[in-house]
């Protein structure tokens, strides 16, 4: 009864038109970002903060989840009908997809990825529903050693997560520990790694930072890319699946349903991880596996409705304890931070508006989505064919509008581009930016939690190895990075990323 009754404040939230306007908006967008090759969910979010200050939380985060989850939606159609992804869950998708528009399935192969979306976000949600508040309960119980411990077992995840070499990432990661560190100290009051700038003494800015690394950066590395884009048919129709499609796309979608709701949850890029786990187990145990590359209409079902929905049950460590499951994650953390509201699993019990508006949004949003997805579809096709040359000026006045409208000052603007000009350095270097921007967010919280164990345990530095909740997940984090460490899986972890 308890579960219906917030269900009924979630659904009486996001159904108001103030909220529905935003939900319409943010898979507007997260469609769009998802059809154009060259902008993503973290960029485009990182871009859109600014925008966000002016807004009611709910309205915000409702909005800023939709471009999300939305661009998981986007990305299948320039998968199929481009071969290019315009998101990186996508990239399994374009196999089949593109294989099926050639061979003039190109509408069954987006219906199919529609219908595998839709019902894998449906479902995810209920995850959430079901799952999020028992473990926010289980998390209020949390002590600041716990706390302390489980950010580190986040921060080490994403190390063993993010491509390329362990030690980049563990040096993205110190990094950006270190930039989290920058401002006045809040029990001294002296200012650290300030270098003597007044602008600093408050620290760097979140919006600045993401935008610089994964906004400019992300465009500085996208005008590299020159090749041209041509779509596989200027019409799309026989949009209908026939009757064996169905069957064949009814057992993919609910095991990359199950695969991509269970890798969503655990840090790192959950929805990428998914789509490549279900294309891979889904090549094994189909009948038409031989189809595989082919055309093969599982391989469409399954990725699709894995990153579908590995992208929603990723909110649910962010929305209960406060940790970012991936850089997108991190971007919703620091929109409730601006909004001045405390992420982790008080904001069930404080903020239970907040809490169901956003997972009854969801469902919304995916009736949104296969409106927009499939009747639709001509305007997307349409999109595809604009050069990117076209578009990337008009995203660096509008990040740059964004930055300066903070604070009004240009030192935000000068320091978004010094970042933008780390990121992309970062980029050619093989260090992927997204550890660093989950230290930079974990790593206050972190230094708090740290200092009140330590109060607790009068200085007692055991206290993290005493606790078992603690010392479990220590001994968790440790596993991972030395299993990550030897030799054989090191190896194919690098095999895997290359491919």
């Amino acid at each position: 009864m308890e579960l219906i009754a917030n269900l009924g404040l979630g659904l009486s939230t996001s159904l108001t038109p103030l909220n529905l306007l935003y939900c319409l908006a943010g898979v507007f967008l997260g469609t769009l970002i998802g059809v154009l090759p060259g902008l993503g969910p973290t960029a485009t979010i990182a871009m859109l903060l600014p925008v966000t200050f002016t807004l009611p939380p709910v309205s915000a985060l409702i909005m800023l989840a939709g471009i999300y989850y939305g661009s998981q939606y986007g990305g299948s159609t320039t998968s199929i009908l481009v071969n290019v992804p315009g998101e990186a869950a996508s990239v399994v998708t374009a196999l089949d997809g593109y294989q099926m528009a050639r061979r003039g399935r190109a509408g069954a192969a987006l219906t199919t990825a529609a219908v595998g979306s839709f019902f894998a976000g449906t479902v995810a949600t209920v995850i959430l529903a079901l799952f999020a508040p028992p473990l926010a309960t289980v998390a209020l119980k949390f002590g600041p050693a716990e706390f302390f411990s489980l950010m580190v077992l986040g921060l080490l995840a994403s190390i063993v997560l993010a491509r390329g070499s362990l030690l980049h990432a563990a040096g993205m990661v110190v990094l950006g520990l270190l930039l989290g560190l920058v401002g006045t100290d809040v029990n001294s009051g002296i200012q650290r790694f300030t270098f003597g700038l007044p602008r600093l003494a408050d620290g760097i800015g979140f919006v600045v930072v993401a935008m610089g690394m994964f906004g400019l950066a992300e465009i500085t590395r996208n005008l590299e890319n020159e090749e041209t884009r041509s779509t596989v048919v200027a019409k799309v129709s026989n949009l209908m699946p026939t009757r064996e499609e169905w069957k064949r796309m009814v057992s993919p979608i609910l095991r990359g349903t199950a695969i991509g709701s269970a890798l969503g949850i655990l840090p790192g890029s959950g929805s990428i991880l998914g789509s490549f786990a279900a294309y891979a187990i889904e090549k094994k145990v189909s009948k038409n596996s031989k189809e595989f590359g082919k055309g093969a209409i599982e391989g469409v079902a399954a990725p699709e409705s894995a990153n579908n929905a590995g992208a929603q049950t990723s909110f649910i460590p962010m929305l209960t304890l406060g940790i970012p499951s991936n850089p997108v994650m991190a971007l919703m953390i620091g929109a409730m931070i601006i909004q001045g509201i405390q992420p982790g699993p008080s904001v069930i019990t404080e903020q239970p508006q907040l809490f169901w508006g956003i997972i009854v949004s969801m469902w919304v949003g995916n009736l949104f989505l296969v409106v927009l997805n499939l009747p639709m579809i001509g305007m997307w096709v349409r999109l595809v064919s604009v050069p990117y040359q076209m578009l990337f000026p008009a995203i660096l006045v509008f990040c740059g509008i964004g930055v300066f409208s903070l604070n009004n000052t240009e030192f935000d603007i000068f320091t978004m581009a010094f970042f933008g000009l780390v990121g992309y350095l970062f980029v050619k270097l093989d260090c992927e930016p997204a550890p660093m921007l989950l230290a930079y967010i974990l790593g206050p919280m972190m230094e708090e939690y740290l200092r009140r164990a330590l109060l607790i345990s009068r200085g007692d530095p055991t206290v993290f190895f005493t606790r078992p909740i603690s010392a479990t997940l220590l001994a968790l984090g440790a596993l991972a990075v030395v299993a990550a460490s030897l030799p054989a899986l090191h190896k194919k972890r690098e095999e895997a990323f290359r491919e």
